[in-house]
């Protein structure tokens, strides 16, 4: 996967998420709890295209 992809699509998630968090009323708890779901689903999505999602899986097991 290309670079510029990858920062494409950091980019979008993170406007979203601004976007989300700046125009949707929402309780601060709930607000936090989405932003560290987000960044968690991005850093797994991140580990999957460097490939080293699998290689820490076999770590662990």
């Amino acid at each position: 996967m290309p670079l510029f992809t990858i920062l494409i699509v950091l980019v979008v998630a993170g406007v979203l998420l601004w976007l989300v968090n700046t125009y949707i009323p929402m309780d601060v708890k709930i607000r936090r709890i989405l932003n560290v779901v987000v960044v968690i689903i991005l850093v797994i999505w991140l580990l999957k295209v460097f490939g080293l999602f699998s290689y820490l899986m076999a770590i662990t097991v």
